[in-house]
């Protein structure tokens, strides 16, 4: 996995942090190249309490710590908690172990207890930089009594061996310090720790911290100082240093820690950077519950729902998670804030859905309804009503007057408007620049701010765009159905994709009318009067095509055609057709009642399969059916008598006992080679209906 390249601030960090790590390694270097710079100094009194000192800073740092650990629960924090305790018993030991306080010599533990105790530290500070998975981390804590009990163990046992003088501690010092068993085991020290340095400067990298910086400046100079261990003989300047070296370190750490302590005001998160991975996941899972219950309860106190104060509320949140004051401030904060980002946001998909709600054939009082739902909702904090403009006079949805007068204002200044007491603000909905409605939103605890003031507005403005797109989709719809089949109309609408070019087979029955003596009609009426006969002879017959569930799908000067069964499923479709044909005479006579100079309708009908569809080019097409079913039909229309309705033997067969028909006879007719068989329809005997 690729490191994250270090932000700008930590690179500088890391440089300026170079120079005075490196200074005490060049200082060891020089004094080792130099033994007359490497002067003796040797006071009792100093180191004891110089290394008492730094022992008592690490106990401290060990125990605040394990309050961390037991908090956290994290692996991490533990073995760098070793790296304390370790440390702060074996420079206790060393401590104790001067010349001339309990022992009044210098012997074998007096030299090797530390170095010991920095060895034993190391190996922890190597493993705590590890990054260990869940499970192995899990593990860990199960046994973590038993591994904080062995360095104390341990420690004791040091003890007995240093102040007892007992094997392998009963040598001369000489002997311990020039030892290659010392010298080997300063040397892994050295390594350990410089190891565990830079799996924490890669942590860094990724978390820049004081604290994580702290800790891998720590483990770099007490490597430094195993070097020194390694290097040096007792009280000469290199042995100091590394005294230096180790008090340097963990009082660096301490400080990082009490200045975190002062800025979080509480230990609870003063280690936090340094824990693992999932430590960190399960924190921000916490924190985020704790952030999304605050901004919950703020939201029902801000909804005006019952329930406790905010200072309540914060109380129980600190409690159940441990936040200091500062840290519910901040929380509380960022809870307001978020709280405000949400509200804004799903005020802003209200509009986004309003705006696609804009482009749905609706009604306009169905559509205004659906989107006033859609605002309440997203406005959830307003009370939100529309009125729309009837006669002059604004109806409100709720049917409840304006609250105030200077909601009907705005009708004719157009401008929203807001009443006295600040609570109700009123916009305009227009329509082609005139007064169409009202958008009416009252708060009763408090005004509007300029923010929601502007999504308001912005709320009316959609209101607007689909007041008018409603009525404006009514217009075009009733100019749109005027022009084709309602069925198709329909079909299409809820299906526009049915508006392509091209069709299917399907079986139709097909109804072919026409005026005979048309043209003599019309050699010797005017044009008026020819278009009034057409007129009113098609405002007679297309009612009763379409209330028989059939499809208009032409007309051809004096001709109508028609199908059944498409673009609607129709069963009986060949029963409709019959019907249609026979209640066609009925209304013609009727329409041409004292006119018997009106020319009237032949019908010729046809059963069976036709390609039915979109016919013509991209900038116009006519839904229709071809084939050789509707060429009879118009073939059937021609040889039929004025008045009658002359079906083919498939439309016969498809119409059963149900029609009473003449006689069949067989016809010639332009494009078939053998007679066809056709009937001439003469009623349909509609079923009797039970008492």
């Amino acid at each position: 996995m690729t490191t994250p390249a270090a932000p700008p601030v930590a690179t500088a960090r890391l440089i300026t942090w170079l120079a005075p790590v490196a200074v005490p390694l060049l200082g060891l270097v020089v004094l080792l190249a130099r033994p007359e710079l490497d002067a003796h100094y040797e006071h009792h009194g100093v180191h004891f309490w110089l290394v008492l000192g730094t022992a008592a800073v690490c106990f401290a740092l060990a125990v605040v710590m394990m309050r961390a650990v037991r908090r956290r629960r994290d692996a991490r924090l533990f073995l760098v908690s070793l790296v304390f305790q370790v440390n702060a018993g074996f420079l206790a030991v060393h401590a104790l172990a001067t010349p001339g306080l309990i022992l009044q010599a210098r012997n074998a533990g007096f030299v090797a207890s530390t170095p010991f105790g920095l060895l034993l530290g190391s190996v922890a500070a190597l493993a705590s930089a590890a990054q260990l998975r869940t499970a192995a981390a899990e593990r860990l804590m199960r046994w973590q009594w038993l591994l904080a009990a062995l360095p104390w163990v341990l420690l004791i046992g040091w003890s007995v061996l240093a102040f007892g003088r007992l094997p392998p501690l009963d040598v001369s010092p000489d002997v311990i310090e020039t030892h290659w068993v010392a010298a080997l085991a300063a040397s892994a020290g050295t390594v350990f720790y410089l190891a565990a340095a830079a799996r924490y400067l890669l942590l860094y990298r990724r978390r820049p911290s004081v604290l994580l910086l702290s800790v891998l400046t720590a483990f770099v100079l007490l490597g430094e100082a195993m070097l020194a261990v390694a290097l040096s003989r007792s009280w000469r300047l290199t042995w100091w240093e590394w005294h230096v070296l180790m008090v340097a370190a963990f009082v660096l750490i301490a400080v990082s820690v009490h200045a975190q302590f002062r800025r979080e005001g509480s230990a609870l998160g003063l280690f936090d950077s340094m824990t693992l991975q999932q430590t960190i996941t399960a924190l921000q899972r916490e924190y985020s519950r704790a952030l999304e219950e605050m901004v919950d309860a703020l939201r029902r106190r801000a909804d005006g729902e019952p329930g406790d104060s905010r200072a309540v509320i914060g109380a129980e949140v600190a409690h159940r998670f441990g936040l200091t004051e500062r840290q519910l401030a901040v929380l509380q904060e960022s809870a307001e804030a978020l709280g405000r980002e949400r509200e804004q946001t799903r005020k802003l998909g209200g509009l986004v859905t309003i705006g696609e709600r804009a482009s749905v054939i609706r009604g306009e009082l169905q559509l205004m309804d659906e989107v006033l739902a859609v605002a309440a909702a997203a406005f959830r904090r307003d009370r939100l009503r529309f009125g729309l403009v009837r006669d002059g006079a604004v109806a409100f949805t709720d049917r409840a007057p304006a609250r105030d007068a200077a909601t009907l204002t705005v009708l004719s200044t157009l401008r929203p408007t807001v009443s006295p007491d600040g609570s109700t603000f009123a916009l305009p909905i227009a329509v082609k620049r005139k007064a169409a409605g009202v958008l009416e939103a009252h708060r009763p605890a408090g005004g509007f701010s300029e923010a929601e003031r502007a999504v308001l507005t912005s709320l009316a403005s959609q209101f607007s765009v689909t007041l008018e797109n409603a009525r404006l989709y009514a217009q075009l719809d009733g100019l749109f159905r005027s022009y084709i089949s309602p069925a198709v109309a329909t079909a299409l609408v809820a299906d526009p994709d049915q508006a392509g070019l091209g069709g299917r087979v399907v079986e139709v029955s097909v109804l072919m009318a026409d005026l005979r003596g048309f043209t003599p009609f019309s050699e010797r009426s005017t044009p008026e009067a020819v278009v009034g006969m057409l007129n009113t002879y098609y405002g007679a017959i297309v009612p009763v095509i379409l209330g028989n569930g059939g499809t208009v799908v032409q007309f051809v000067g004096d001709a109508v055609m028609a199908i059944f069964n498409a673009p609607t499923r129709q069963p009986d479709h060949a029963l409709r057709a019959a019907r249609a044909g026979l209640g066609l005479h009925r209304a013609v006579e009727a329409a041409a009642a004292g006119r018997d100079d009106w020319p009237r309708f032949r019908v010729g009908i046809n059963t069976g399969p036709a390609l039915v569809g979109n016919i013509g080019a991209a900038q116009m097409r006519n839904y229709t059916a071809i084939g050789d079913t509707t060429n009879l039909a118009a073939r059937l229309e021609g040889v039929a008598e004025p008045g009658t309705v002359v079906v083919a033997a498939a439309t016969a067969a498809r119409l059963g006992d149900a029609a009473r028909i003449s006689e069949r006879r067989a016809v010639r007719v332009a494009g078939k080679r053998d007679p066809v068989d056709c009937f001439v329809l003469e009623e349909i005997r509609e079923p009797r209906r039970l008492a």
